[in-house]
């Protein structure tokens, strides 16, 4: 065999398309990893439009950790200071359903949480959404991307009406000025980043500025790097709109015609003076002219943004300020513009489709919404009434939830949060608590099976065909290539399972995912991300499409046009009931957490290009492992000269909430007073290195994202020696 199967990469959001061949081929040598085992060969897929062939280091590796660590059967203990013991899947559906019901029937199903992942496919998204919203009548089902896009969905929603970013990948290479903010895309979306560099680079009438207190490989590249204090986004871009007033580079007839709420945010802008901003901001007046001036005399402004943005207390007041930008100057709507989020992940768009936040129903409606909960209990053929009007708890909530006792049973799949929720030391002692907890996952062991009561093994990418979609709102179908080992399951089919012993058995019928992906794309009908057009043969025919894409075009009322775009709003119609786009009047509050006398530092997180969130895949590919074989801290030269802190030395970083260990990385790529240390690290790959045991839980109040980004600490050197410790995991019996 020597075909290759189409997929799409696993990792984050670009959605870049991969090919995928067996080991052995015809008149090949067998394709193997460094340590000889055979492994599936990897190359980037020419022929899907938004990664046009490209590939990084995650997506060429991702194949060698198909087989290492992974879990092959059901497994369940009694209590947590026992150990597993293998069981069928019989015995683990058994063990789950009557859980399930012992809850619903003695604290009702409001104890009953799931907490899921961008990495699932639609189909796995939905069905979860069936079960827990519709016919257990819970709003309890999270994301991680909770903790990732949840600042983007409420600002798209409060500005324009409905969630979905209005731009495509088209736009990176058409733009006159690409204004990025709060994100490292360089690292963390590297193709979406080429095609913009390579574009930047023949094109040098086009201006690239990029906001970071850091100067990342991004920052090297730009025209323009203004260096902001953490904090101060809402300060810059109320600065730039003041001087785009200021010089008359707004768009009067758009915002007379096609937006509300301007003079509010007129009065608020006039407040952010030049010298007001620039100090601030830590920035000179120059540079903030010269970012308004590149700003309004382009004729196409292509924002970008991602976590540095989102994950914030003012998440949703961010996003709106940079929609504000766009809006006051007409840029939206036409090609080379917009307000463009960079999804962290690779189906967390699939999942806002698909109702996977709280707060959501499939198809981009609200559970507070009575017209949206009566169309989806109509569609799934439940009573009115059964889906609750309340949203659901977030994933912060799910963790108190386990404090108070309110929570009686935590459903985990797919994701991490013993690494990745904030405040890891309180997070770690409520999942101590936790009744009962499931944790769904492909690997074992992860930092969060040791919470765990029942591990449930997971068909993961390459061995169970579904659909996500990109950042671009570009759906692509992921086929499998491989049968799931052992007794490994797709998440959906467990699901589904788990909703047929409850006595669901007629909603959850299912032959395969493309019967899923079908009912699920006839709930979008007439909805903003109405995808009733796609299926997973279309997919297979046409290759991967933008939404919106409805069935029976020629039915549609709207033009053909219109609704064959890849951008959205190129009417200039927005999904708010008079069809404006709303202005958003914020003036910044800084920080939830800033620095003082005693935690002097600001400290940031992110990620890194090789690395993957936890590492659950990634730190088991050597290649990725030894690229970055340990984290770090970045300090400024001026700072460790003041705490006598040398290269490589460790340094002790406190919090108010915990404290870790990271040796330091003495560099001018990092603003004085602030540090910054990768998020990837959990109790598995190194001692005491985790972010997220320094970082609070505070929250956006809109969007409920908490604020990962900044948090205030203090820094000491160590000064006995540290050893390093190797963290190879060995091969899981399980």
């Amino acid at each position: 065999m020597t075909e290759f199967t189409k997929t799409v990469c696993p990792y984050c959001g670009v959605g870049c398309g991969l090919e995928v061949s067996p080991p052995a081929q015809l008149n090949k040598p067998t394709n193997r990893d460094s340590q000889g085992n055979p492994t599936w060969r990897v190359r980037g897929d020419k022929s899907h439009p938004s990664s046009q062939g490209m590939v990084c280091v995650k997506g060429a590796t991702i194949a060698e950790s198909l087989d290492k660590n992974r879990l092959h059967y059901p497994m369940v203990r009694d209590s947590l200071d026992q150990e597993f013991r293998r069981v069928s899947w019989d015995e683990a559906f058994e063990l789950i359903t009557n859980r399930i019901q012992t809850v619903r029937f003695t604290q009702g199903s409001e104890a009953i949480c799931m907490y899921g992942s961008g990495q699932f496919q639609t189909e796995d998204y939905y069905i979860a959404q069936k079960l827990l919203k519709g016919c257990l009548g819970t709003n309890n089902f999270d994301a991680n991307s909770r903790l990732c896009m949840s600042s983007a969905v409420s600002g798209y929603i409060q500005s324009f009406g409905a969630d979905g970013p209005p731009c495509c990948y088209e736009d990176l290479e058409l733009t006159d000025c690409a204004f990025l903010i709060g994100t490292n895309t360089a690292e963390c979306h590297p193709i979406i980043f080429n095609r913009l560099a390579k574009y930047h680079k023949k094109n040098r009438k086009v201006k690239m500025v990029v906001v970071d207190p850091r100067r990342t490989p991004t920052a090297e590249a730009a025209d323009l790097h203004l260096a902001i204090r953490p904090g101060t986004d809402i300060d810059l871009l109320n600065g730039i709109a003041h001087l785009l007033m200021r010089w008359n580079y707004i768009d009067v007839g758009f915002i007379d015609d096609c937006t509300s709420n301007f003079s509010a945010y007129a009065e608020v802008i006039r407040h952010y003076s030049p010298e007001v901003t620039a100090r601030q901001c830590g920035i000179s007046i120059e540079d903030l002219e010269t970012a308004a001036r590149y700003w309004g005399q382009s004729q196409r402004v292509l924002s970008l943004w991602s976590m540095g943005v989102n994950q914030s207390t003012e998440g949703t007041a961010k996003v709106r300020t940079i929609i504000n930008l766009h809006l006051m100057t007409g840029q939206i709507g036409k090609p080379g513009a917009g307000p463009f989020s960079l999804t962290g992940q690779p189906n967390a768009m699939g999942g806002r489709e698909a109702g996977g936040l709280a707060h959501l129903l499939p198809g981009y409606r609200l559970v507070k919404n009575d017209q949206h909960r009566a169309e989806v209990e109509d569609f799934w053929g439940l009573k009115r009434g059964q889906i609750s009007s309340v949203p659901g708890l977030t994933a912060w909530d799910m963790i108190t939830g386990l404090e108070t006792g309110d929570v009686g049973l935590l459903w985990i799949a797919a994701t991490n949060p013993a690494v990745s929720m904030p405040d890891l030391e309180r997070t770690k002692k409520a999942l101590l608590r936790s009744p009962f907890t499931i944790y769904q996952d492909a690997y074992y062991p992860t930092e969060t099976a040791a919470y765990a009561h029942v591990l449930l093994p997971a068909a993961q990418w390459g061995e169970k065909t579904g659909v996500m979609t990109n950042s671009e709102r570009r759906v692509s179908l992921c086929q499998a290539f491989r049968q799931p080992p052992r007794e490994a399951k797709a998440d959906w089919e467990i699901f589904a399972e788990v909703g047929r012993r409850l006595g669901f058995a007629d909603k959850f019928s299912f032959a395969n995912s493309a019967e899923v992906y079908a009912e699920f794309a006839q709930l979008t009908k007439n909805r903003p991300c109405d995808m009733s057009g796609i299926s997973h043969e279309q997919l297979q025919k046409q290759g991967p499409t933008h939404w919106p894409h409805p069935d029976h075009q020629e039915t549609s009322l709207q033009p053909l046009a219109s609704r064959l775009s890849k951008r959205l709003y190129t009417d200039l119609h927005f999904h708010t009931p008079d069809g404006r786009a709303r202005f958003g009047a914020y003036y910044s509050k800084g920080l939830a957490e800033p620095p003082d006398p005693d935690y002097p530092f600001i400290l940031t997180t992110g990620r890194l290009y090789g690395h993957w969130h936890t590492q659950t895949r990634t730190g088991r590919i050597e290649k990725i492992r030894s690229m970055h074989p340990e984290p770090f801290i970045e300090i400024h030269p001026r700072d460790a000269a003041k705490l006598e802190i040398s290269d490589n030395q460790i340094i002790e970083v406190r919090s108010r909430r915990g404290q870790a260990h990271f040796p330091a990385k003495v560099t001018k790529a990092i603003s004085p007073g602030t540090v910054f240390v990768p998020m990837h690290w959990g109790a598995l790959w190194a001692n005491q290195a985790e972010a997220n045991a320094l970082t609070h839980p505070e929250s956006c109040p809109d969007s409920l994202q908490p604020e990962l980004k900044a948090c205030a600490v203090q820094l000491a050197p160590i000064s006995v020696e540290v050893t390093s410790k190797n963290y190879q995991l060995q091969s899981s019996q399980w």
